[in-house]
């Protein structure tokens, strides 16, 4: 064996068998150490995640109904029943009666996708949020359904007088300045301000008509509710209205017959 096939040489170093073996070691522990991760995160991609826990939101309602029945009487005799009530009777109906209330704010030209209340450049920025008992929904005109937005109870957070939070039903309506475009600010605002009026007269003309009760208050938590309705920035809440049957002068005759216009429709919504 020559001299420089021993492990040490003269001078104490490493022969050049020594030095081969030491590169083939490394070289076998670098292919060894990727191996055992790439297979480490090949196993870590296949490993299916587990689900991340949901935030529980109220059940959908169901589709809005477009359409009620027949009015009980003309425009006319609406427009001079039309009045704020702050009163409200609580024991006779269901949510499920103020559905095609809702559903009169939609479309009402489907080939332009326009609807009931005029809209300055057809912005159609105004989103009608929904309170009930069982959480916040925000009305989808395009879909004609009710999405759920949270499962919490926001009607005693909805207004700052307190006979308000008495109503069963809520509509808060909401501007989103995203859908404007090359629009000032304070333009923006006057706009949004007088398509809520437009909304809010039609809710009104509807309550009359089938014996409703309604209020449009000016009185909103905003920014309570920006908060617990999870409203991003360009957001903003404009107004609110509650409904329900009219605490004075309601009468069972009255009754039976608002509630066989109201809703009592084919595609009708039980609970």
């Amino acid at each position: 064996m020559n001299e420089s096939k021993k492990k040490l040489d003269g001078s104490g170093q490493c022969t050049d068998k020594q030095i081969i073996s030491r590169r083939l070691f490394l070289k076998e522990v670098s292919l060894a150490s990727l191996t055992a991760i790439s297979g480490s995160a090949l196993l870590q991609a296949c490993t299916p995640t587990p689900p991340q826990p949901k935030t529980a939101l109220p059940a959908v309602p169901g589709p809005v109904n477009k359409q009620a029945a027949a009015a009980p009487m003309t425009v006319m005799e609406a427009l001079k029943n039309r009045k704020s009530t702050n009163a409200f009777q609580l024991s006779h109906y269901r949510k499920k009666h103020f559905w095609s209330c809702v559903g009169s704010l939609g479309i009402n030209r489907p080939d332009s996708g326009k609807r009931t209340a005029p809209s300055a450049v057809n912005a159609q920025e105004i989103d009608i949020y929904v309170l009930l008992a069982e959480g916040a929904f925000v009305y989808d005109a395009k879909a004609n359904q009710l999405m759920p937005v949270v499962s919490q109870d926001l009607r005693p957070k909805s207004s700052m007088q307190g006979f308000m939070k008495d109503a069963p039903v809520h509509l808060i309506f909401v501007a989103d300045n995203a859908k404007y475009r090359n629009i000032p600010q304070a333009q923006r605002e006057l706009f949004s301000s007088s398509h809520t009026g437009f909304i809010g007269q039609n809710v009104y003309l509807y309550c009359a008509a089938y014996g409703l009760g309604a209020h449009f208050y000016a009185s909103v938590d905003r920014s309570g509710l920006k908060t617990s309705l999870k409203l991003r920035d360009d957001q903003s809440v404009i107004f609110g209205r509650q409904l329900d049957i009219q605490k004075s002068k309601v009468r069972r005759a009255e009754v039976s017959r608002i509630y066989s216009y109201c809703l009592l429709s084919p595609d009708r919504i039980e609970d």
